[in-house]
C-alpha cells in the first residue's frame, strides 16, 4: 500500500474511532461523576442508593425528554434548519430518507431487476422510488429506481424506462440486505 495511502487510511480509521469512543466516553465519565456526586450528596448508609437514584433520574429525564420537553425541542430545532438554505435541503432529504426505511410512507418497498443495458444481461437489484415523474416535467413511462450500493448506505437514484424493471416477489428488507451485504447474506425463510 502507497505511503499516502497508508496515511489517508490510518486518518480515516482515526475518525471513525472518535466517532465511536467519544460519545461513550463522554456518557460513562458523566454517569459516572453524577454517581460519585449522588453519593455525597444522600448521607443514608443504604448501599445501592446512589445507583438507585441516578437510574430513576437517567428514566425520568428521559421521560420528560420525550413527552413534555421533546415536541417543543424539535420544533424549535426544525424550525431552525428551515431557515438554514443548505441545511434544510439536507435535513429534508435525510428526514425523507429516513422516513422511508422505517416509517409510514415506506418508500423502498417495491424491489425489482433493472436491465443496464439494452443488449445486455446484467441486470442490477434495486427499488422503484417513485412511478409516476411528471412532476418533474420527464416525459414517457419511465420510473425512478434507486441502486443501494454494497458495504454502504448510500446509491444512486436512476430515471429508468418501465420495460427496463422487472418487478421480482421478495421482501424489501431481505434485498436490502442482500445488496448491502454483497450478496452474501441469505435470505431468511419464514
Amino acid at each position: 500500500m502507497a505511503p499516502r495511502r497508508l496515511g489517508r487510511a490510518l486518518v480515516s480509521y482515526f475518525l471513525r474511532g472518535l466517532l465511536l469512543v467519544v460519545p461513550v466516553t463522554i456518557i460513562v465519565v458523566a454517569m459516572y461523576r453524577m454517581f460519585i456526586w449522588l453519593d455525597h450528596i444522600i448521607e443514608l448508609d443504604f448501599p445501592g442508593l446512589g445507583l438507585l437514584s441516578l437510574l430513576l433520574i437517567i428514566t425520568l429525564a428521559g421521560w420528560l425528554g420525550s413527552t413534555i420537553l421533546f415536541q417543543p425541542l424539535a420544533d424549535l430545532g426544525q424550525d431552525l434548519l428551515q431557515r438554514i438554505p443548505i441545511l434544510k435541503t439536507v435535513y429534508d432529504a435525510l428526514k425523507d430518507l429516513v422516513g422511508a426505511l422505517v416509517g409510514n410512507k415506506r418508500s423502498f418497498d417495491k424491489p425489482v431487476l433493472v436491465k443496464l443495458l439494452n443488449n445486455s444481461e446484467l441486470e442490477k437489484l434495486g427499488f422503484i422510488t417513485q412511478d409516476d415523474l411528471s412532476e418533474l416535467g420527464i416525459p414517457g413511462k419511465k420510473v425512478a429506481v434507486y441502486l443501494p450500493h454494497s458495504f454502504a448506505w448510500s446509491g444512486n437514484l436512476y430515471v429508468v424506462p418501465v420495460e427496463y424493471v422487472t418487478p421480482i416477489k421478495a421482501k424489501a428488507g431481505d434485498v436490502m440486505k442482500f445488496i448491502v451485504s454483497g450478496g452474501v447474506a441469505h435470505v431468511d425463510e419464514e
